[in-house]
């Protein structure tokens, strides 16, 4: 067996949802619970299919961010693994419980913006989904500072009262 990892292609900024579920029809129902639960939501969607023609099943609402989502789904190649990019302005927070919510998903394994790696395990017959890599180490503990920091972040972006 090798192990081998993948690095996500995408901008800087752009947060997406790397997760597991377990039939073709998850490209169709993810879409319909994106587009049924945040309006206007702009996403590229891509399934590695695990069996029969073991396709990259896909899905959006934009041709860039479908585009990206395959891209990335061929590369990661790790059977029943779905990649959702979201656009600008479109957050994991907000459709987190949504994607999670889909009957066929049954493991997400980030939902980030950060540089992320995938860690694969490959047998020769297929791949499988060991881990992430999501960003950088911590460098320390958060003193009182940052926590006035974090708490007046989440206030001023609306996420708390």
């Amino acid at each position: 067996m090798e192990v081998l990892s993948v690095r996500i292609g995408k901008p800087e900024d752009m947060n997406f949802i790397l997760g597991q579920s377990h039939f073709i029809k998850t490209v169709e129902d993810i879409h319909e619970a994106l587009v049924g639960a945040v309006p206007g939501i702009q996403f590229g969607l891509a399934f590695c299919e695990a069996s029969g023609a073991c396709l990259v099943r896909w899905s959006g609402t934009n041709a860039d961010l479908i585009e990206l989502a395959k891209k990335n789904a061929l590369a990661i190649s790790a059977g029943h693994s779905f990649i959702l990019f979201l656009g600008e302005g479109f957050y994991p927070i907000n459709v987190l419980k949504t994607v999670l919510n889909v009957p066929e998903v049954v493991n997400v394994f980030c939902a980030t913006a950060n540089d992320t790696e995938v860690i694969l395990a490959d047998n020769g017959q297929g791949r499988g989904i060991l881990g992430v890599i999501d960003g950088v180490a911590p460098k320390g503990i958060e003193d009182e500072e940052g926590i006035a920091w974090r708490k007046g972040l989440l206030r001023k972006i609306g996420y708390k009262l």
